[in-house]
């Protein structure tokens, strides 16, 4: 496989670019190599730079629910930016698209639109202290909520700690105010709000972990946690920047019949364009300027070209049995992989939520918190990293991260697939 042309651009990017890349992960760095650069892409494949044709499991990170340049969403983009790429004022298109979010994500009663998943947060926990007058934030170890200051934090040992910052940059007396509980433990929950209930102005969490690996959360933890914070008068935000719209209309929220107070959204809300969201509670909402205390704004939140995207999008998988169809071909994916991971007896886990799915490539049991993952299946994954794009198929280049199925994705892209999962783990000698 040719790769000259992708070392090319990427010792020119570096010349230009911190580490050649504009998001950290991209860079190869925990599988070693050349990133590859991509020059065209459309349903389940894309291209690279060298000519190169791999099946995508990626999908941008997540947004690509379906698939590279759906007809839809590209047509949508064409029209719409030829009257005009962004107004600074408002459009039908925003209205369009909140309508869309409201109708069919039974918490959020209002929704306002930003440029990313890392502003809606910021945004959303921002909101939360304005609403409650409370400063403390509680997050959860492996879950990542964006590269805000406050939310930079590890985890800490014993049941609850304050955070450290885990990024140079990141003030130590900005990060005290975030408090980090492992995941899967309602005990370390109960403790802390037993300590510092009144002091709390929002738990905030990934229901579904899929940053440091796909950690499935039980549901009686999730709602332990909606039960802790009602009882303390502190709001529960769920981070479905993810999720959202990818386990369902409703995500993760529906999913486990939890009313969180405030949601975040992103990736598939913009299909593929930059667009992230917070929304929730009316009366929480409505303190957001210019209604409210709470500020804020973004020059290009609710870009036209972007809001009309997201809206495209949104339609195509709300016709009736999209999900149905979604989740066969993810079923189908775990099914061959099941077979493969019998056969060859390797200590590796497929882990599957809707169509998100993971490679946990340590023996079960299969981690529900991030202290429970063992490091060593990383080296592991590097190796079947490499194997797979021998063959063709393009996984996100790091072990902690998931991989996604999207509706471009057919029978056939499933059995290659799972061919080629199985003489890459050969390959790569991942059983040792």
């Amino acid at each position: 496989m040719k790769r000259d042309r992708s070392r090319g651009y990427f010792d020119e990017a570096r010349a230009l670019i911190p580490g050649g890349v504009n998001s950290p992960v991209r860079a190869f760095g925990a599988v070693g190599g050349t990133p590859l650069f991509f020059k065209s892409a459309s349903g389940a494949s894309f291209t690279d730079a060298d000519g190169n044709q791999f099946i995508d499991y990626c999908g941008s990170w997540g947004p690509l629910i379906l698939g590279h340049a759906h007809p839809a969403v590209v047509d949508t983009v064409r029209r719409v930016a030829g009257d005009g790429l962004s107004f600074g004022a408002p459009s039908r298109h925003e209205t369009e698209l909140a309508r869309l979010v409201v109708e069919n994500v039974a918490p959020v009663e209002r929704v306002r639109f930003v440029n990313s998943g890392t502003e809606a947060v910021m945004s959303a926990v921002r909101l939360a202290r304005g609403f409650t007058g409370r400063s403390a934030i509680v997050k959860f170890e492996g879950c990542y909520h964006g590269h805000a200051d406050h939310l930079l934090v590890k985890g800490g040992s014993g049941l609850a700690t304050f955070g450290t910052p885990s990024s140079a940059g990141v003030p130590e007396e900005i990060a005290r105010n975030t408090v980090t509980l492992p995941l899967d433990d309602e005990d370390a929950a109960e403790e802390l709000f037993a300590r510092r209930g009144d002091d709390i102005a929002a738990v905030i969490i990934e229901p579904v972990p899929a940053n440091a690996g796909l950690l499935v959360q039980r549901a009686e933890f999730l709602h332990r946690l909606r039960g802790l914070t009602e009882s303390a008068g502190a709001l529960l935000i769920f981070d479905e920047v993810i999720s959202g719209f990818r386990l369902g209309p409703g995500g993760a929220a529906e999913t486990y019949g939890i009313t969180p107070d405030l949601m975040t959204f992103g990736k598939i809300i913009g299909s593929g364009l930059p667009v992230g969201a917070f929304g929730g509670r009316r009366d929480v909402m409505e303190i957001v300027a210019p209604l409210g205390p709470v500020y804020q704004a973004g020059t290009l939140s609710g870009n036209p070209v972007a809001m009309a995207a997201g809206a495209a999008g949104l339609r195509e998988i709300l016709r009736p049995g999209f999900y149905e169809k979604l989740e066969a071909c993810a079923a189908q994916l775990e099914m061959l992989v099941a077979a493969v991971l019998s056969r060859l007896s390797v200590p590796v886990t497929f882990v599957r939520m809707g169509s998100i799915f993971w490679f946990s490539l340590q023996d079960p049991p299969t981690p529900r918190a991030f202290h429970t993952i063992d490091p060593s299946g990383m080296e592991r994954y590097a190796r079947f990293h490499r194997a797979l794009l021998e063959q063709g198929i393009y996984f996100a280049p790091s072990g902690y991260e998931v991989g996604f199925v999207s509706a471009a994705h057919t029978p056939t892209h499933i059995e290659t697939t799972a061919k080629a999962v199985e003489e890459a783990l050969e390959a790569a000698h991942c059983g040792s």
